[in-house]
């Protein structure tokens, strides 16, 4: 632990690190069609992660992969109750897992992905369709200590001779349903192509369906058709494991346990309009995001140039320069990435002013005056959030919360600049500092301008936000250490700190190159990767890692904003 921690704790034996809730997501074919839905897949995640769970999720293959693979196996003569065919079929699966792993360690997160054999579910029976009958769950466990994320095959089990068994059509549920059982979890919730259970098929003509909130075993049983599992319903019903059906982004659905209720009429819902400021590595990211989710209507994208060429396919009559213009588009909400705090400060406030809710990744913009922003959006009935500011795929601003809503907080420290802590990498690893700078800016981390990194004051200004959602006030004095070419660093690792501690009353805080590093994960961290640690008045201790920087990291921050957004919109609106 940091010297400078140890006088918060030191009438406590040892800090105590915060546990955290276990999720367990299945996540079907129906969303998971293809390569390209990996991201979203990831996105709804990450949402998990960054709320602080950790999430074991369960993944069937991609559409029509079993199919392929069963005509392959098929072509060579190979009858469908051989029990060589179980081990073939789930390398879908198992592809599947490490696609979305993959997707997830793009936006920052820590995952890890699993095989059929690696999982331990050991089952028994025919080979096409095998029940569980236990689980060494020991490598679960073990990626669960070390991982955020762990992504697991669903469909497959091992028999006592080794070989693999299928789990039944639609068998990745109850995969889902083992492992939650193995986790002691009181609930799964399986993500799938539909917002819950009806009492008749949503896509019929006649009638309108109702959707449960509640239902049954019995009565998912009779209508769940190929919704859910049986099998896994029958196993849910005997661990008391509820099973939860949502779609992709919704935190509504149906809720399948012991108590049921009537079903009710959903209110459709039109696409949020979406106006983008900024084009660059964020505002970029984000509109390619948008513009393939028909979740969301981009009505308008303001940029400096709206002529420029840029990396993404949008129509050219989105873009303009005028302010005015892109609210006069009636945006329900606003997605703020300019690069420049002034414009970015003034922008917020004028589309709060508007009527428009918004989301900002822009610190500088926001640190100027976090408590008059949100005076602001009261004021005017509007939502604002800057999560993307400070982190960017680590969820600083969610740990700090939680931290405060659980009691004082002593202070806290952290590595808070991708672009510096990637330089400071290779610094060490013996680059010149031009080569350095160079690669920061290959790899997406350091803008053409790097001054407001390299001199502090991006860690600053989120060593501001920070403070502001820890203490509820800026600090008055916050010195900045500079990193140049002629820095000295010395043998040892170096990392940019910045800290805030609560002195009796006083805010005590800086930016920091601290060359005597002994917390291990301030030292784990490589590359563009930032962490928290929040220190408790009580000695408890959260913490929180992930990409500081890049574009799909920040990104994923800002999707995730919105996610909490169009909830509150929602419950505002009654429909949730």
């Amino acid at each position: 632990m940091p010297a400078s921690a140890l006088a918060l704790v030191a009438d406590k034996q040892k800090p105590q690190a915060v546990e955290a809730e276990v999720v367990v997501l299945k996540f079907g074919s129906s969303v998971l069609r293809n390569a390209a839905e990996a991201p979203a897949v990831a996105s709804e995640i990450y949402g998990h992660v960054r709320a602080g769970r950790k999430v074991v999720a369960v993944v069937s293959a991609l559409s029509g992969h079993t199919d392929r693979l069963l005509a392959d196996a098929r072509s060579l003569g190979l009858d469908h109750e051989n029990e060589l065919l179980p081990a073939y079929v789930v390398l879908g699966e198992e592809k599947a897992a490490a696609l979305v792993a993959i997707a997830c360690d793009r936006v920052g997160l820590d995952a890890v992905g699993l095989s059929v054999r690696e999982l331990g579910i050991v089952v028994e029976g025919p080979a096409q369709h095998a029940r569980p009958v236990s689980l060494k769950g020991e490598r679960l466990h073990d990626a669960l200590a070390e991982h955020e994320v762990v992504v697991v095959p669903g469909f497959g089990g091992v028999r006592s001779n080794g070989r693999v068994a299928l789990l039944g059509r639609g068998g990745s549920d109850l995969t889902a349903v083992v492992l939650a059982a193995e986790l002691g979890l009181d609930r799964v919730r399986l993500v799938k192509d539909v917002d819950g259970l009806y009492d008749r098929d949503p896509a019929c003509e006649t009638g309108t369906p109702l959707r449960y909130r509640r239902a049954s075993w019995e009565t998912a049983r009779q209508l769940g058709g190929a919704l859910v599992q049986h099998d896994a319903i029958d196993l849910g019903m005997k661990h008391g494991v509820e099973i939860e059906v949502a779609a992709l982004g919704r935190a509504e659905g149906t809720v399948v346990g012991e108590r049921g209720a009537p079903p009710g009429p959903v209110l459709p819902e039109a696409p949020l309009r979406v106006g983008v400021a900024g084009c660059g590595v964020v505002g970029g990211g984000l509109l390619n995001r948008l513009l393939s989710d028909k979740r969301y209507e981009v009505v308008g994208v303001l940029v400096r140039n709206p002529g420029k060429k840029r990396d993404v396919a949008a129509p050219a009559d989105l873009f303009t320069n005028d302010v005015e213009a892109l609210l006069a588009k009636k945006p329900d909400l606003v997605l703020e990435a300019l690069s420049e705090g002034e414009a970015g400060h003034a922008l917020i406030r004028r589309a709060l002013e508007a009527g428009c809710d918004v989301v900002s990744a822009n610190k500088q913009a926001v640190a100027r005056d976090p408590a008059g922003l949100q005076a602001l959006a009261a004021a005017n009935g509007c939502r604002v959030a800057w999560s993307a500011s400070v982190g960017g795929g680590a969820p600083m601003i969610e740990t700090l919360r939680a931290a405060r809503a659980a009691g004082p907080v002593a202070g806290f420290e952290a590595v808070l600049n991708g672009t510096v802590n990637f330089m400071l990498q290779r610094l060490g690893e013996g680059a010149a500092f031009a080569d350095a700078l160079s690669d920061a800016r290959v790899a997406g981390f350091a803008e053409e301008d790097p001054s407001s990194d390299l001199e502090g004051h991006d860690a600053a200004a989120k060593v501001k936000l920070l403070s502001f959602e820890a203490f509820g006030r800026a600090p008055a004095d916050l010195p900045r250490d500079e990193l140049s070419a002629e820095t000295p660093l010395g043998d040892k690792p170096v990392r940019q700190i910045g800290a805030c501690h609560d002195r009796d009353g006083h805010l005590d805080a800086s930016v920091r190159l601290d060359g005597d590093l002994k917390d291990a994960l301030f030292q784990s961290l490589n590359g563009e990767r930032n962490a928290l640690k929040v220190y408790g008045q009580d000695g408890r201790v959260w913490t929180c890692k992930g990409r500081g920087a890049g574009r799909w990291a920040t990104t994923e921050s800002v999707l995730a904003d919105v996610a909490d957004v169009v909830r509150a919109r929602r419950a505002a609106a009654e429909l949730v």
